[in-house]
């Protein structure tokens, strides 16, 4: 009997090694606008399995690597976006046309108020608001932390995020190990980075970690950076800083 239970778990991390090793086929297909029918430029297409990026040409066209049922995340600013499931007969026949609809979006009126400036730099730089967002460096970590306010008991409240086992940082990272690794593999995807070096809605991330675009906000605030880095930096600098936060968030457990 015990030999039976040998041998299946062999054959079962067997078959599990040999899905692992199944080549990567390519498929491909044009992009095109709903309403007018013309090709789509600069499409950003994320294999969400396997973390690999492409972009449309000047003819809508594109190509990338996959395997049956993985899931493409197609986005482009101005349009709707849209997951595509890779099947048999795509990955068989090679090219597929697929069709983005146009969001409709109402922009609201924005006002710019300027600054009134005297010439007086001792006036002026006090009608002036500035943001100092600190960080601080810890014992045994390799990045330091941006606490985000100047106020004297914000590196008090960078220690009691990071140590507080109940914490919802503690809680999304323990939950979610194997959408975070995806972190390590967008970073060696040269398309990805680019990707999301020109990004700035937290869409793309959202979907590799499978996650809301709120809760994104929410962890790099348990990871104390700034509001200001929240709200401005591009999608590559908050992949970096999650990815950052997970990995000392690691060795923290560890102790």
């Amino acid at each position: 009997m015990k030999y039976f239970i040998v041998l299946f778990f062999l054959l079962v991390s067997v078959s599990s090694h040999a899905q692992d090793l199944t080549p990567s086929q390519k498929v491909s297909g044009y992009i095109y606008n709903d309403d007018t029918k013309s090709p789509l430029i600069n499409v950003n297409i994320i294999n969400i399995n396997k973390v690999r990026g492409a972009r449309t040409d000047s003819q809508g066209y594109f190509e990338i690597d996959v395997q049956p049922t993985d899931t493409l995340h197609l986005s482009l600013l101005g349009f709707q976006s849209l997951r595509v499931k890779v099947t048999n007969d795509w990955i068989k026949n090679k090219v597929a046309k697929i069709y983005l609809t146009e969001k409709a979006i109402a922009l609201e009126e924005v006002v710019i108020r300027p600054f009134h400036l005297t010439g007086y730099l001792e006036v002026d730089s006090k009608t002036i608001p500035t943001q100092e967002n600190f960080r601080y460096s810890i014992s045994g970590l390799t990045h330091g932390y941006e606490a985000g306010e100047y106020s004297p008991n914000a590196f008090g409240k960078v220690l009691g995020s990071i140590f507080n086992p109940a914490d919802v940082l503690y809680n999304f990272f323990g939950n979610k190990p194997n959408e975070l690794k995806k972190l390590k593999v967008m970073k060696k995807d040269d398309t990805v980075r680019n990707l999301l070096e020109s990004k700035f809605d937290r869409e793309t991330i959202a979907v590799l970690l499978g996650v809301d675009k709120k809760e994104i906000a929410e962890i790099l605030q348990r990871c104390n950076y700034s509001e200001a880095f929240i709200q401005t930096a591009n999608d590559l600098q908050i992949m970096d800083a999650i990815s950052g936060c997970y990995e000392e968030y690691k060795i923290l457990k560890k102790r």
